[in-house]
């Protein structure tokens, strides 16, 4: 059986389909959301979140036409990690004046990957624009999975792809 069919059999409450659905798709999971958050405790909900929908929104993918199911995973994930980073930020508390922060584990895996050239131009884009960069083309997320996981607008995605790329060109050349 291939994803789609084991989340079709989900829906009919079929735990062993659900078993060896988050069998095959978990440790992928793991890897992706772990690309996004280096908080092990985050991804840990989140994959029980997520998990906990599919269970109970299989029915939903099974009524749909046709469709991708690791897509319809991925896409369940990443707005569970969202509302996750909303949580977070919400109950945050402001760093003191002159705390500095840490690099993110992604930042410095991506610093120890592209040359210096490549990862100083990637330092000096603006966040947003290297957020999208990242998620695209580190990721491979398509515009839609990235403007999920971003909570922006698909719009917004190619935009700033647009400019990152357009000044990634203009730093290298």
């Amino acid at each position: 059986m291939d994803e789609a069919q084991l989340v079709r059999a989900v829906a009919k409450g079929d735990r062993r389909a659900f078993e060896e659905l988050y069998r095959r798709t978990s440790p992928w999971m793991l890897t992706r959301l772990r690309r996004r958050c280096a908080d092990d405790q985050i991804v840990a909900e989140v994959m029980q979140e997520t998990y906990l929908a599919v269970w109970r929104a299989a029915g939903a993918f099974a009524e749909a036409a046709g469709g991708n199911a690791v897509g319809w995973l991925w896409t369940i994930a990443a707005r569970r990690l969202i509302d996750a980073f909303r949580r977070r930020a919400h109950h945050a508390q402001p760093l003191p004046v002159g705390a500095g922060t840490a690099p993110a584990a992604e930042e410095e895996a991506l610093a120890a990957t592209v040359g210096d050239e490549v990862g100083d131009a990637l330092g000096a884009l603006a966040p947003e624009l290297r957020q999208v960069l990242q998620a695209m083309v580190l990721d491979g997320l398509s515009v839609r999975e990235t403007a999920v996981l971003l909570a922006i607008p698909e719009g917004t995605v190619k935009t700033r792809a647009r400019r990152a790329r357009i000044a990634m060109r203009e730093a290298l050349s």
